[in-house]
């Protein structure tokens, strides 16, 4: 049997080492809330950085993680703590057994004043659309 994962690790500055603190019980908040879906979510890893100053979360994956559970965190942290200009991530789809499907990746972008999505892109439907005859520049 194949495990699949999902591996990220990146960085946001929310300002203050106050709000770096305060950043860690809506993180709790959110770990909890996913604790209670079905299937729980896998999450992510989060620590203050101290040689950044402390202002800076740094999240992860601990064996696999949730990208768009992290991609609430830092809304909920942009709103919460009045953050502007864009932060993204990119994050790698791995598998324990050569698969076919087991292999990809994306990235993804916020505008963290409108918390909207500006991109995004996934390798897996990317590469069946350029297989499939589409166009790689769309």
């Amino acid at each position: 049997m194949a495990d699949y994962f999902t591996h990220f690790s990146c960085l946001i500055d929310v300002g203050t080492p106050d709000n770096a603190a305060r950043a860690l019980d809506l993180y709790n908040r959110l770990s909890e809330d996913g604790a209670s879906e079905d299937p729980p979510s896998d999450g992510f890893l989060l620590s203050i950085q101290p040689e950044h100053g402390g202002t800076q979360l740094w999240m992860r994956d601990a064996v696999t993680g949730d990208p768009e559970r992290l991609i609430q965190f830092v809304k909920v942290c942009a709103k919460e703590f009045g953050l502007t200009g864009r932060w993204g991530f990119q994050y790698a789809n791995t598998c324990s057994r050569p698969r076919l499907d087991g292999f990809g990746g994306g990235a993804h972008v916020l505008d963290l004043a409108k918390g909207e999505t500006v991109a995004w892109t996934y390798t897996d439907g990317w590469l069946a659309e350029i297989l499939d005859g589409g166009n790689p520049n769309v």
